[in-house]
């Protein structure tokens, strides 16, 4: 017989599938790694673990005990599939931009979730970074994962999703785009194919409101660059210490429209109904087009499942409340 001990084997191989019609407009290979083949489906199911497995080897979770973690959503699931195996409670924080679909499958496997005003400072008491941080004082046997700053973050990404994407590609893979938020799964998986391939060209996705392409370019962190805007699990208003700038070549802005629009290109133009933060990967890259040709590969990291945004992106109602259609 042939299955699985528990769930959380089932983590990681996930497939790349060309995209046809949506990257028609390159000469380009395009490749999506689809990340929604994960049992939380989403990529954070890899860090999620990895950031637990490393913690109970460093004696830092205690049977039992709590794990606490400040998330948009994706990372949330993947800590509480591995707490709901092995016995941990797990309480979230999450920001009041996230669909209510998320906060409502976290609560269904188990976790606790505050909801925190998007439109704070990190350093206010409020934010969600700042509760998640409290919370873990406060609560006792508890641990905070903090995937911004926590190294098991990218490692699990060096260790896994850039070993299959060489495996996947034999090694031609020549271009490498990633929507960027806590920057691990950039850092990790561009670490690995960089030190396999110096040339590969590292593409990092960013929104407007956020950081990270302004800090990369000059060097300054503006906080001018800051203002609320909808895409989720992309762009930062803080420098996460996972985003190793070093290893990304380029960032590239994308439209909160944009990322809405192509997202919903993907789900009926490729059958792949994605998350928001694919579609602004697939915009971001389809705007560098000029700088592809016909012989390079393409591989654009498509972090999660389009379920998570039923009642936001392809939601038509919605999509006209924002002036996106």
């Amino acid at each position: 017989m042939k299955f699985y001990n528990n769930i959380l084997e089932t983590i990681g191989n996930t497939p790349l599938i060309k995209i046809n019609k949506v990257a028609s407009e390159t000469e380009a290979l395009v490749l999506g790694k689809v990340e929604y083949f994960n049992p939380g489906n989403s990529i954070k199911d890899r860090m999620a673990i990895k950031m637990i497995d490393d913690a109970e080897e460093a004696g830092l979770i205690k049977p039992g005990g709590t794990i606490i973690e400040c998330t948009s959503g994706n990372t949330g699931m993947g800590i509480a599939l591995a707490c709901a195996m092995r016995g941990y409670k797990c309480i979230f924080t999450t920001t009041d931009k996230q669909a209510k679909s998320k906060v409502d499958m976290l609560r269904a496997l188990g976790g606790t979730v505050h909801v925190c005003p998007t439109d704070v400072e990190p350093e206010d008491p409020r934010s969600y970074y700042s509760v998640a941080e409290r919370l873990s004082k406060e609560v006792e046997n508890s641990f905070w994962c903090n995937q911004y700053d926590n190294k098991s973050n990218a490692n699990a990404h060096y260790e896994s999703t850039g070993p299959e994407i060489w495996e996947q590609t034999e090694g031609k893979i020549t271009h490498l785009v990633v929507p960027v938020g806590t920057g691990g799964t950039i850092s990790g998986t561009a670490r690995f194919l960089k030190e396999k391939n110096p040339n590969i060209k590292v593409w990092g996705i960013d929104s407007y409101g956020s950081v990270f392409k302004k800090y990369h370019e000059t060097g300054e962190f503006d906080k001018n660059e800051i203002y609320p805007y909808l895409l989720e699990g992309v762009g930062e208003d803080i420098l996460p210490e996972n985003v190793d700038f070093s290893l990304i070549d380029k960032f590239e802005k994308v439209t909160d429209k944009d990322g809405a629009l192509y997202a919903r290109r993907l789900a009926r133009e490729e059958g792949l109904l994605l998350g928001y933060s694919c579609g602004a990967a697939m915009a971001g890259c389809m705007q560098l087009k000029s700088e592809l040709n016909k012989d390079d590969i393409v591989v654009i990291i498509f972090h999660d499942h389009g379920s998570r945004y039923v009642a936001k992106i392809y939601n038509d109602d919605w999509m006209k409340e924002k002036g996106f259609i």
